[in-house]
């Protein structure tokens, strides 16, 4: 999500449109540059694509500059236009920033900055650290930078010009990717290795907390004490095609593999002291003292809004009903003051979500959004949205927009609980836990899930089953099984299958079973063996340390020991996984199946 491109040495304005146009897959609503010449900051920034971008700069393209910083936006603080768009400025107009991520407590350090006299122009959180470089600034700009972000919290990738030092850029992260390289000539900053690998294919990939200083002829890498420290020079070897991808062979993978990520920026600034806060929701508690949620959406995030409702019954009793938003439309619906109506929507322009939106508005309903695109339709006509924050997502198949809707919704149970005076600091800090959970489990598993996958390869059925949290995990398993590997993948719940599925059982239609360390494992076990009395092979997700299972199917794939309520999150990373493995041995279009659209803007 969003773009960073810089260079130092003396080049054409055109240059950092280039760099920008190679960050274009990752999915953006602006893009904007800045360069210094002869003590003065230039700033064009636009919303809409790069090529825009190129016709606003016209005959500046050809400008010789020495240093110049880029970015491509994607919303998550303040809708897309021009004055939210990158790059952000100090009072001055002397420091330009560039900034992927979130700044958690930027509402808390502007109110500190505008009682100190800086004057704000945007609604992002980008712009409190162009103030606090200019705060802290007397000549060096590095010191400045780094005193600023110790006072950051959140993610983020910056870049960072100065009008009066032209003879350097400063770069800074912390779970916001950025890689340098050098030339020896030019100096070179990105988001990823994509632009540099054309004029560098040896680059240094910034850690946690670290600095970049560049400057012409090379760059320098310092802690956030100032201490320096030693580069680590990685070798690229992949294509610029292959770089998009971030060496990933489809966009779905890579996403995949964004997921822990993906849970921390949805988490980011909405967790104080194990308690779950929405600004987004300051003065609209009143709207949440409800007795009855209706939950509408489509496909995975119909899914994801069952898990929301089986979640929260893990709080209390609570009227909660899911719909699917191409029926609900069609309903003759009760709505009255007391019903919160919760609309998810990846896209934001869902056709037949949107329909039953403007259904629950004539009504005098309360729509309260759940969405990843700011500005999107369904954004300007809900009463509050909830972004996930995933950042663009390529892949036709929503992977790590499913995962970021159930960390949105985790918090919004636990947020509307709170208002029946519900406390849960243990599962708060669960969800803390869980972006590092989710990516260990990765790098431990995915060879494994591979593996199992390649077995499958051949059949051309399969059943999902699961039971509680887990059954909207197997309808979305088998969502995403059908969706890139054209397998009939079906999903039900587990103890129905003796009331009609299982007589589609035979050792040619295997089953994907859940069978984790939870109240109904016992029940689930019984259901496993009902299914292997037909002669179906079973792949089962099993809990670590689960043995006594293993004689009762043909191939597992462990999880780790979790809460009840987290493992939603493991299990549909598997399915992902599982069905993109199937999907690539068969050598399918994996990122754009056929017959499907990432947006769905038509019944």
């Amino acid at each position: 999500m969003c773009g960073i491109y810089g260079f130092i040495g003396g080049g054409k304005v055109e240059e950092l449109v280039n760099g920008l146009k190679k960050l274009e897959y990752r999915g953006y609503d602006s893009a904007g540059i800045a360069f210094a010449k002869n003590g003065k900051l230039f700033v064009e920034k636009h919303t809409g694509k790069v090529d825009q971008l190129r016709n606003f700069l016209d005959s500046d393209l050809s400008l010789r500059i020495n240093a110049g910083i880029a970015h491509t936006r994607w919303a998550s603080h303040g809708i897309p236009n021009d004055l939210n768009a990158h790059p952000q400025m100090d009072c001055q107009h002397k420091i330009a920033v560039v900034h992927n991520g979130i700044i958690e407590n930027y509402i808390q350090l502007r109110d500190e900055l505008e009682i100190e006299g800086h004057i704000f122009v945007s609604q992002t959180d980008t712009e409190v650290i162009a103030h606090l470089v200019e705060k802290y600034f007397n000549g060096d700009l590095l010191e400045a930078v780094r005193k600023a972000i110790l006072d950051l919290e959140g993610t983020y990738a910056i870049g960072v010009l100065h009008a009066d030092v032209e003879d350097e850029i400063v770069f800074a992260r912390r779970k916001s990717p950025l890689v340098v390289a050098t030339d020896g000539k030019r100096s070179y900053c990105a988001s990823d290795v994509t632009p540099l690998i054309s004029s560098s294919r040896d680059v240094v990939f910034l850690e946690d907390g670290q600095l970049a200083k560049l400057t012409a002829e090379k760059f320098e890498i310092f802690e956030s004490s100032g201490k320096a420290v030693e580069k680590k020079i990685h070798h690229v070897e992949w294509s610029e095609k292959a770089a998009e991808k971030g060496g990933y062979k489809h966009f779905m993978l890579k996403e995949i593999h964004e997921e822990p990520r993906v849970i921390s920026d949805a988490l980011a600034g909405r967790i104080s002291k194990n308690e779950v806060i929405f600004r987004e929701l300051e003065g609209w508690s009143s709207n949440l003292n409800v007795n009855k949620i209706n939950v509408i959406a489509c496909g995975t995030s119909y899914h994801a809004g069952l898990i929301f409702k089986y979640f929260f019954e893990t709080l209390r009793p609570f009227n909660i009903e899911v719909e699917v938003s191409s029926e609900y439309r069609y309903r003759n619906v009760f709505i009255d003051d007391r019903t919160l109506t919760i609309v998810i929507s990846q896209s934001g322009e869902t056709a037949d979500t949107l329909e039953s939106v403007r259904l629950v508005k004539s009504l005098g309903g309360k729509v309260l959004a759940i969405s990843n695109v700011v500005g999107s339709t369904l954004t300007r006509e809900a009463d509050k949205t909830l972004y996930i924050n995933a950042g663009p997502e390529i892949s036709v198949a929503s992977t790590k927009a499913y995962v970021g809707q159930l960390t949105v919704l985790y918090l919004l149970a636990l947020y509307i609980d709170k208002t029946f005076g519900g406390d849960h600091p243990d599962i708060v800090e669960s969800l803390r836990k869980l972006p590092e959970i989710m990516d260990n489990f990765m790098i431990s598993s995915t060879e494994t899930i591979k593996e199992v996958a390649e077995k499958y390869v051949g059949y051309t059925n399969f059943m999902y089953i699961g039971r509680g949290m887990n059954y909207p995990s197997a309808l979305e398993g088998a969502l995403k099984l059908k969706e890139i590997s054209y397998t009939n993948a079906v999903g039900y719940q587990a103890g129905e299958l003796k009331h009609g599925p299982i007589a589609l059982l035979d050792e040619k239609f295997p089953v994907m079973a859940v069978a984790v360390d939870d109240k109904l494992h016992n029940k689930m076990m019984s259901n496993i063996l009902e299914t292997k009395a037909r002669n179906a092979h079973v792949v089962a997700i099993l809990t670590e340390g689960d043995t006594e299972a293993l004689k009762s199917i043909n191939d597992a794939i462990y999880v780790p020991k979790l809460p009840s309520h987290l493992y939603p999150f493991l299990v549909g990373t598997v399915f992902q996984l599982f069905a993109y493995y199937v999907a690539d041995a068969r050598d399918l279009n994996i990122d754009m199946p056929r017959n499907l659209a990432k947006s769905v803007t038509i019944e």
